[in-house]
């Protein structure tokens, strides 16, 4: 208990001049893609470290700031000199998560190993059928408890297998693109596989081969091309969406 939980850690550099609180809270507020005062709840500055922590209400809020900020952000100090800052997540705290859909075979080892990626982990267990069901066994469920060091998608890949992953605090993630803030149905990734798609439709095989259309090897090459991403797009989405 006590680790930080939806706070953003930026480190200064400790060799560039010191700044003041008024001049930090200025930063927050042009670097931090603009946070507001109803999404800040505590802003503590670690002046011996240069680290400043933020803490906000929302976590989807912190992940984005997250990824539009790349992990960094430039401080220009007032004598002209500019140093970089360190954009983190502090402390996401222990949490008890389910890993579904994975089969009994997949070792503990390998689940361990994969989500190390994302933190320490502490255990790993099989969940088992509630008392009142007649086979009190296990139900295929891992349960595993880990001290995060930064979110984990809704679905990764262990040992070739799609596995869902749900804890509380989680946020949003995409199917498709694993990306934060949105969900599959608006990815742009998708979007913009299905516009190729689309687009590749438009012009057929018989449009550029038709008397007098005066197509080059260029043009059927093109045509070919657009033909083979609209049936990967297809195969794509069926299987997204399971079917």
């Amino acid at each position: 208990m006590g680790e930080r939980q939806n706070t953003i850690e930026c480190a200064f550099d400790l060799k560039s001049p010191r700044i003041s609180a008024y001049e930090i809270h200025e930063w927050i507020y042009a670097q931090l893609r603009f946070l507001e005062d109803n999404e800040v709840l505590i802003v503590q500055i670690d002046g011996s470290q240069r680290h400043v922590y933020i803490k906000l209400r929302d976590n989807n809020r912190l992940q984005q700031v997250l990824h539009l900020t790349g992990g960094q952000a430039e401080h220009r100090h007032t004598n002209g000199e500019i140093s970089m800052v360190l954009v983190e997540t502090e402390g996401l705290g222990t949490r008890r998560f389910r890993i579904a859909n994975l089969p009994p075979e997949v070792p503990e080892e390998v689940i361990r190993t994969i989500m190390a990626r994302y933190g320490e982990v502490k255990d790993v267990q099989a969940e088992t059928w509630a008392r009142f069901y007649r086979y009190k066994v296990a139900n295929g469920v891992r349960i595993a408890v880990m001290t995060l060091a930064k979110h984990i998608p809704s679905n990764i890949t262990i040992a070739g297998h799609r596995a869902l992953v749900s804890y509380e605090g989680q946020p949003m993630t995409c199917y498709r693109c694993h990306e934060t803030g949105h969900f599959h149905e608006a990815c742009p990734v998708r979007r913009k596989a299905v516009e190729i798609g689309h687009n590749a439709a438009a012009t057929s095989w018989a449009d550029i081969t038709k008397p007098g259309a005066g197509a080059t090897r260029r043009d059927r090459e093109a045509v070919e091309e657009g033909e083979q991403r609209r049936v990967h797009t297809v195969r794509e989405e069926r299987e997204s969406e399971g079917e």
